[in-house]
């Protein structure tokens, strides 16, 4: 066995390790020196409407691991009463990474995790949200139906 030394991980600026190998589309590590898709800067800061936009970018571009990272960088500095609403969004991309990745007990729980965040915001469209439609994309999405799962749409309209 081999011991991991602090000297032996990527690290920031403030000391945080960090991994820096390269991705695939999936978010999966490649090899060292293996050309990978660009990832997400660790310090994104967009307010709720370019977040949302990026996201669905990301998404469309079939990016879901990264729109994941957007997400998430949003959850991280939402208001407290926005806090479970961006973990959802960002359980779900991740739920769908899991889909495309063939793995659909992880996808199933992921998105299971979502429902649950995002169900208190039902009935309603903050930022303009289709909290509905993605609760109903979810549950089927979890159910495995045939195939590979609908497009991911974050937005009303």
């Amino acid at each position: 066995m081999v011991a991991v030394t602090n000297a032996d991980r990527d690290r920031d600026a403030q000391g945080r390790p960090r991994n820096t190998r390269p991705r695939d589309a999936l978010g999966r590590p490649l090899a060292p020196g293996e050309a990978g898709v660009p990832g997400v800067p660790d310090d994104l800061d967009l307010g709720p409407d370019d977040t949302l936009i990026e996201a669905q970018r990301l998404l469309d571009a079939g990016f879901p691991f990264q729109a994941h990272e957007v997400l998430e960088a949003a959850w991280k500095s939402a208001p407290a009463g926005e806090r479970d609403l961006w973990q959802g969004l960002a359980q779900l991309a991740v739920g769908l990474t899991h889909a495309l990745r063939g793995n659909p007990t992880g996808a199933r729980a992921l998105l299971t995790r979502a429902v649950e965040r995002v169900l208190p915001y039902r009935g309603s469209a903050p930022h303009g949200i289709d909290v509905d439609g993605l609760i109903a994309w979810a549950e089927t999405a979890g159910r495995g139906a045939d195939g590979e799962p609908a497009p991911l749409r974050l937005r009303v309209g």
